[in-house]
């Protein structure tokens, strides 16, 4: 009889995550064990009010119907597309989000990794915990900067310069937060950057004191202008030689005036939901932008993109790029570059998928009559 060999106890490796649903799951479990908690986790999953519109983000665009093509070679799929000059392998590109390290120590510069690694634009936010240089050193694929304006305008004119002479590519103001919106989550926290931490894109600012309201009536804040008009798109478009993208669009009319203010790209964008509640999701929004920009500059689009589906649909409604923010922040608080990669993965995978079983071999291809009527 041969003797027995006693093996040592392996447990068995944890499922991968395949979706951006079971990679948000990985998230929370990771942030709920983490420094920062319970906290954080709300703030990266809270929208404004009773959350009606991050609920609607999402749903508006599962409700949408494909009707697609058969019996159309599809063993050659092409994603790959030109934003503003650089040729990109995926329409798909990461959204500007605030304070990455909170989320992982791998930060900006590793989302930044991830994001040249699959051949994706990465939007770099002003709010941003690694300067935007910093940023740009590291880059190996396009960038684009996310600007609010600010009340200082020769601050907000020096950082879109800094922008232009780091070598971004774009310059995306975001026009659809002129004062706080009802974020109950965050105001009863008071999330807040950690000790440690700051905005590395911006010099240290001295408190200021809008009135004497307390935290959860106050409107107006220093870091968010009011008095933000249609002719501050022109002086910025005036001011360096990138191309302006106004985000924050969702009606055709302000689409026109963004074309007449000499806006380069027009993104539509509800935050995320984290403004406004009850307001419209983007998926029923785009149409209505697109029509009236009729490939004049490039239409973007984000807000409730989960699904590969959901990109395929964005593309075919008349988006160029469709953005994702929370599914690639789910990816680098689970597993930080990694993490950030794999959720890329996930989407450009699934899109690829889509567009096979869509009988559309290239981005071209994708129509609207590919949406059901």
């Amino acid at each position: 009889m041969t003797d027995t060999v006693e093996r040592p106890h392996v447990e068995p490796a944890a499922d991968p995550a395949l979706n951006i649903g079971e990679l948000r799951e990985a998230a929370l479990r990771q942030l709920r064990a983490g420094a920062f908690g319970q906290p954080m986790w709300d703030y990266l999953e809270g929208g404004s009010g009773d959350e009606r519109s991050l609920r609607w983000n999402e749903e508006a665009w599962g409700e949408i119907r494909l009707s697609p093509h058969c019996l159309v070679g599809v063993e050659d799929i092409d994603t790959s597309t030109t934003l503003f000059g650089s040729r990109v392998a995926s329409p798909i590109g990461l959204s500007p989000a605030a304070s990455h390290k909170i989320w992982h120590p791998d930060g900006e510069l590793g989302v930044t990794a991830a994001a040249g690694e699959a051949g994706m634009v990465y939007c770099q936010s002003t709010l941003g915990t690694t300067s935007m240089e910093d940023v740009a050193a590291a880059a190996t694929g396009p960038l684009w900067f996310q600007l609010y304006v600010r009340r200082d305008r020769d601050l907000t004119a020096s950082l879109a310069r800094r922008a232009a002479a780091a070598g971004y590519e774009a310059l995306v103001v975001t026009v659809d937060t002129p004062v706080l919106g009802a974020r109950d989550t965050d105001r009863r926290r008071s999330v807040r950057l950690p000790a440690g931490m700051a905005f590395a894109n911006l010099p240290a600012l001295t408190a200021r004191v809008e009135d004497d309201l307390p935290a959860h009536r106050r409107v107006y804040v220093e870091r968010l202008d009011p008095t933000l008009r249609w002719t501050d798109i022109t002086w910025l478009a005036e001011l360096t030689d990138l191309p302006v993208i106004v985000k924050g669009v969702l009606r055709a009319d302000d689409a026109a005036r963004a074309l007449d203010h000499g806006a380069a790209g027009v993104w539509v964008s509800n935050h995320g939901a984290r403004n406004l509640d009850t307001v419209v999701p983007t998926a029923q929004a785009l149409p209505a932008v697109a029509a009236e920009v009729a490939g004049r500059v490039p239409v973007v689009v984000d807000s409730g993109v989960r699904r590969g589906t959901d990109v395929l649909k964005a593309l075919c409604l008349g988006a160029d790029a469709v953005f994702v923010g929370r599914p690639y922040l789910y990816g680098l608080a689970a597993a930080g570059t990694e993490g950030a990669l794999a959720a890329l993965h996930m989407l450009d995978t699934e899109l690829r998928m889509a567009m096979g079983l869509c009988g559309a071999p290239d981005l071209a291809a994708l129509t609207p009559d590919l949406i059901w009527r």
